[in-house]
């Protein structure tokens, strides 16, 4: 068999040799703080309308019964397969949950409902799953998905039509899992490769398909699944990242301006910490428009900005930002669509002054007023920001022309929450402002008092006790 690296079985012997002593302190805890953000999006998203369709039609499909519950359904459990998938499906929802910075993917939604399946399908074999074994799964997995995504380029995957985090959430979902249960190197190894040959995504979901909100989720299952099969021995395909052809690394660059970087996978493990890439969201949009609302807010602030003053408002992106988000909005425009629109998004920001899960009401999303100003916004694909070091790939420059001459320009290189991470301190204020309408006071300060002490807490999965209600739909 031909290969191209031997990546794979290094990954794998560190994955099964990782140890909670070997994790720096810092990491551990802004782990429990990435778990309390992907619950916070879970709450909100759960009882969304495409959520509600999702969790109808699945269960649907399976079997009565099962052991693992539903996050924010009250009483509504079902197998360890579908219940990853559809907690997934709540934490993508609303486009508020964590996105990395480099190699763009979602790992709450990909990594977190797989392990909290896993924890509650393992106690039907009478073992308990520990706070401090989902917090190393949990860490496990948030530094083989991204090492994986830089492989395989990281956000210009997203030039090319993929989804990226469903493309290296396979991967991750596995490792979590795999470290979860406990399987030795070989059995890891049959995990990814059991895994990465159903990775995939196509970005094209995100104009009108509630499939996007899910698509995160296949690879929280999938990865589950792989993991579960690889500890019964069944086989994998062996070194998947290696091979010439039809390996991961290799297929998933195919068209791609460069080849495969398998180096990255290996690249300063234990050392640099990915998962201290990752970056909570403040706003409910895609990542790469959080710098285009951080132009607008700077407008604001220094002038009046009024939208029938306005002549013309420019965008200039990157060109992952500029394919994922730049594109044409055509009135009538869906929530998804919204929640990816840069001109949307602009001319939401301008005339409320605010972007939040109300913007996205469908009362708000085909207004005269913003569809009118929506019309004045072109983005543009501005190839200098290609060149840019990572992380000022989401570089957005703004400039406005209003109805009088006057040419305005903003230019933000760091967006809140994406380049300038939110502080433990942000990310509870986050969580409760989020979830003060749907969960009481006391139901907040038990989640968060409970993930705050997650290394200490004996069996996770009573986690599912303090979610065992029915949240109301947040936009309805």
């Amino acid at each position: 068999m031909s290969k191209t690296s031997d990546v794979t079985k290094p990954l794998c012997s560190w994955i099964e040799t990782l140890k909670w002593e070997d994790i720096p302190e810092e990491v551990r805890e802004r782990c429990k703080f990435l778990i309390l953000d992907g619950l916070g999006c879970a709450i909100v998203g759960s009882h969304l309308p495409w959520s509600a369709q999702a969790v109808e039609a699945v269960l649907r499909m399976e079997s009565p019964g099962g052991d693992c519950p539903l996050l924010g359904w009250k009483e509504r459990k079902t197998g360890p397969l579908p219940a990853a998938l559809l907690n997934s499906a709540f934490i993508q929802a609303f486009e508020l949950d964590d996105w990395h910075g480099l190699a763009p993917l979602h790992s709450n939604a990909i990594i977190l409902p797989a392990l909290l399946s896993l924890a509650s399908h393992q106690k039907t074999v009478g073992k308990t799953v520990s706070g401090q074994d989902l917090l190393l799964g949990m860490i496990t997995g948030c530094e083989v998905g991204p090492r994986v995504g830089l492989a395989v380029g990281g956000g210009n995957i997203l030039s090319r039509g993929w989804h990226s985090g469903t493309v290296f959430g396979h991967p991750a979902s596995a490792a979590a899992c795999s470290k979860l249960l406990g399987l030795d190197k070989d059995q890891i190894e049959d995990a990814f490769g059991i895994a990465c040959t159903q990775a995939c995504g196509l970005m094209s979901a995100q104009f009108e398909s509630s499939v996007k909100r899910m698509q995160h989720g296949f690879a929280a299952k999938n990865g589950l699944f792989s993991a579960l099969m690889a500890e019964s021995r069944y086989k994998g395909i062996s070194t998947v990242f290696d091979r010439a052809y039809g390996g991961y690394l290799n297929v998933f660059t195919l068209g791609a301006s460069e080849p495969a970087k398998p180096d990255e996978v290996l690249k300063d493990l234990s050392e640099t910490w990915q998962l201290m890439n990752m970056n909570i969201k403040p706003y409910a949009c895609m990542a790469g428009i959080h710098a285009t609302i951080d132009c607008v807010k700077e407008l604001q602030a220094k002038h009046t900005l009024e939208a029938q003053y306005i002549k013309k408002i420019t965008i200039e992106l990157g060109g992952p930002a500029f394919h994922h988000g730049g594109w044409q909005a055509e009135r009538p425009l869906t929530e998804m669509g919204a929640q990816m629109n840069n001109a949307y998004i602009a001319a939401a920001q301008i005339i409320d002054h605010d972007i939040n899960m109300k913007t996205f009401a469908s009362a708000n999303l085909n207004r005269d007023e913003m569809w009118e100003l929506i019309l004045k916004i072109q983005c543009q694909h501005r190839e200098e920001v290609d060149q840019m070091p990572h992380h000022n790939k989401l570089c957005t420059r703004m400039t406005v022309q209003l109805e009088n001459g006057q040419v305005l320009q903003s230019e933000v290189f760091h967006p809140k929450g994406v380049k300038k991470p939110l502080t433990s301190e942000e990310i509870i204020e986050k969580f409760c402002h989020l979830t003060t309408d749907l969960i009481s006071p006391q139901g907040q300060q038990d989640i968060i008092q409970f993930v705050s002490n997650l290394d200490q807490v004996e069996d996770s999965s009573e986690l599912f006790k303090l979610f065992n209600l029915d949240i109301p739909n947040p936009i309805a």
